[in-house]
């Protein structure tokens, strides 16, 4: 057996990119946004390959990156947002559940999806964290789907 080595690959051209986006702490979605396209031009996603929509809050997300998902549009996805620690336990709930279904459905879809919902303390280790992650979260997106994309490609070559 040859030992091989898939090199990572950022190159966002042709790539179509669906990002969802809670409004919940607007603030920090917007920053997380704006790092992520500003991120996704510099690899090469055209503007027009990517579609961005926004829910109200991060339960909300899984359920459209499962929309997205349906339509077989899409070579990854995106979820935006922050959840910010407040006094209650609701924090961890919606944690939990979104980060939760967010997994599950790049796992039930096998469609890569970059998580950049923040779970922090307070506003500002949000505000501190949102350009960072945005921008990471293109990267995700894109060298992921071109590594589904490389080892779907393998799998055809394997049942030829």
């Amino acid at each position: 057996m040859t030992v091989g080595t898939y090199e990572t690959n950022f190159a966002g051209e042709g790539l179509r990119v669906g990002i969802v986006q809670a409004r919940f702490n607007e603030i920090v979605g917007g920053g997380l946004l704006s790092a992520c396209l500003g991120e996704l031009s510099k690899l090469g996603v055209a503007d027009e390959d990517i579609l961005h929509v926004t829910v109200p809050g991060a339960l909300e997300i899984p359920l459209i990156l499962q929309k997205m998902a349906e339509t077989e549009q899409f070579d990854a996805l995106i979820a935006l947002g922050a959840v910010i620690r407040g006094e209650t336990y609701h924090f961890e709930l919606v944690s939990n559940e979104s980060g939760a279904g967010i997994t599950r459905v790049g796992l039930d879809y096998g469609i890569p999806i970059a998580n950049a919902v923040l779970t922090t303390e307070n506003d500002e280790q949000a505000e501190v964290r949102m350009l960072v992650k945005g921008a990471e979260a293109a990267r995700v997106a894109v060298e992921m789907a071109n590594l589904a994309q490389a080892l779907e490609e393998l799998q055809d070559v394997d049942e030829d």
